[in-house]
């Protein structure tokens, strides 16, 4: 029997678009601060601990964009917690730094942050689209994700996300993860290049990449089927 699946989602949308999924896999979710009835958090290694307090021993953990980093450190960090590691649309670092050129730059990011704070639902039509550019199904997997995104989070907790985009480099914690790990990658990905996914495979001891062609930042919607059955068939496979 595998152990049980929690999924963490990504920044401001929610559980909604990762639902059909998660109960594929009979898996439940763990929210990020601040959203539904989460306690807000700004610290973000604070969260992390949060996170692990919750997780039992050996649990797969997964996560989706900000919610694969947020996993990544857990099971970097609390490595009793996290049995199988599941990043999906993950990086190390969101933005470019040194040694790490496959991210937005930091005035890219700036001027993102500043349009949400200004109009968080005004700009959510332009994310979602941003972030599905080069998808095969782009028109139909932008409109599934606004359809299905759960509402709003207060605009502080928008910011606070925005903030450990802006900060959080987890290079050096990826060395440290002892867990088996999915990398779970659309090849079209604008938001999370490829060169990322690359790159943070290698920095993971023994991760296996998957790359789903034709898709961008959402391929549990862009292929669900294939999704489903690569996830399940990692957390079903036998440890050494």
């Amino acid at each position: 029997m595998s152990a049980p699946l929690y999924f963490l989602p990504g920044w401001c949308l929610g559980r909604g678009p990762l639902q059909s999924t998660v109960d594929a896999l009979g898996g439940q979710f763990f929210d990020l601060p601040g959203y539904r009835e989460a306690a807000p958090e700004s610290d973000f290694d604070a969260a992390v601990a949060a996170v692990a307090a919750r997780l039992p021993d050996a649990a797969t953990l997964a996560g989706w964009s900000i919610g694969a980093q947020l996993a990544l450190a857990v099971a970097a960090r609390h490595p009793a917690k996290v049995g199988r590691l599941v990043l999906v649309a993950g990086t190390a670092s969101f933005v470019q730094r040194d040694g790490w050129p496959d991210a937005m730059p930091p005035a890219t990011l700036a001027e993102f942050s500043a349009a949400v704070i200004a109009d968080a639902a005004g700009m959510l039509p332009r994310f979602v689209g941003g972030f599905n550019r080069g998808d095969a199904q782009a028109k139909e997997v932008s409109r599934r994700i606004l359809e299905l995104a759960d509402p709003l989070p207060p605009a502080a907790v928008l910011a606070d996300g925005l903030a450990w985009l802006r900060d959080v480099d987890l290079r050096a914690d990826a060395t440290r993860v002892t867990a088996p790990t999915l990398l779970v990658h659309g090849d079209a990905d604008p938001l999370m290049p490829a060169g990322a996914a690359r790159a943070l495979a290698t920095l993971i001891p023994g991760a296996r990449l998957a790359w789903f062609a034709g898709c961008a930042h959402a391929p549990f919607l862009s292929r669900a089927d294939d999704f489903v059955a690569e996830l399940r068939r990692f957390i079903d496979e036998p440890t050494a």
